[in-house]
């Protein structure tokens, strides 16, 4: 009957092994299957989406050496079809908004690591990402690639006169942040809010970045400055959490759980907060990057110990 196959259905997601791959398995409904059906039928196709061509047919039908240069499995172009179809959906501009900003792939990485084309970057929801892939998918529309310097970090300069964060200072928070930035949460930076870190908006705070930081929804709400938890922005442009007086045990103050290449780095001198402003264009290590339609880097910081430990798998 419809409700047992619909107490059966569902798509589970294991956690990122040590190969970078991820296991997904699946119970599709006879309506799920043949939405799909017919999408594999069309790009599962040998010939169609392969990576391995200079330039894979997306669209039409292809080529014959195409099919006959297919060596791919089965498994392979189904594989291959869903990410073609995903990037079909994230480039349509029709999926909406994702906590204020278009649903897009946000990829955070190091200059260093690019143009040595090793290491990884690391998505908003903490998907750990080689470089290879990363400068593929960089090539792609709809996808934010945010830049930073390993050593010392990059000063990307935000500043917009509203309550409401743009864009393009979304895009620096995931990057810079990684996740809600109080100790003990695990929430991505997905999932989160922005949050004014040095003054509410109410209070006379301002829209910019260097006061900005991620906190999921409850988090957030459980900032009061009369009776709740504070917020402070130190000079390493680290958000310091500092629980009321009763709640007290002299806890960790940052939260390094999404952040953890942080704790590998040696203390350096801070660099002072940017601390001029724009409209169109923002400026940033001597380059001017559309707000609109660049993608910015992001301000990576030293830091201290404290917070949750990270995973094993998450470790840098």
């Amino acid at each position: 009957p419809d409700t047992e196959r619909a107490r059966k259905r569902g798509v589970s997601v294991g956690k990122q092994r040590d190969d970078a791959m991820v296991d997904v398995h699946g119970t599709l409904t006879p309506e799920a299957w043949a939405v799909w059906e017919v999408i594999f039928a069309k790009y599962a196709a040998p010939g169609m989406c392969n990576p391995d061509d200079p330039e894979p047919c997306t669209s039409g039908t292809p080529s014959q050496a195409q099919i006959d240069n297919d060596h791919r499995s089965l498994a392979q172009r189904q594989h291959d079809a869903i990410v073609a179809v995903g990037r079909i959906a994230l480039m349509s501009g029709e999926l909406g908004q994702l906590n204020g900003l278009p649903v897009s792939v946000i990829i955070r990485t190091t200059l260093q690591d690019l143009e040595s084309r090793a290491g990884v970057g690391v998505t908003g929801g903490g998907t750990v990402v080689p470089i290879a892939e990363v400068v593929r998918m960089a090539g792609h529309a709809n996808h934010y690639l945010a830049v930073f310097d390993k050593a010392t970090g990059s000063a990307l300069e935000l500043f917009r006169a509203k309550r409401i964060a743009t864009p393009a200072q979304r895009i620096m928070l995931i990057a810079r942040e990684g996740g809600c930035t109080k100790p003990g949460c695990t929430v991505g930076a997905y999932g989160c809010q922005v949050h004014h870190v040095v003054t509410d908006w109410a209070e006379g705070g301002n829209t910019n970045v260097n006061e900005l930081g991620l906190a999921c929804g409850p988090d957030n709400r459980s900032v009061d400055a009369d009776d709740g938890w504070t917020t402070a922005m130190n000079e390493r442009c680290e958000v310091e959490w500092t629980p009321p007086a009763d709640l007290d045990t002299g806890q960790a103050r940052i939260n390094y759980y999404h952040r953890p290449e942080l704790l590998l780095r040696p203390p350096e001198e801070p660099e002072p907060h940017g601390h001029n402003t724009t409209d169109a264009a923002e400026h940033t290590g001597g380059e001017v990057v559309d707000t609109e339609a660049g993608v910015p880097p992001a301000i990576g910081d030293a830091g201290e110990p404290g917070g949750p430990a990270p995973p094993e798998d998450r470790a840098a």
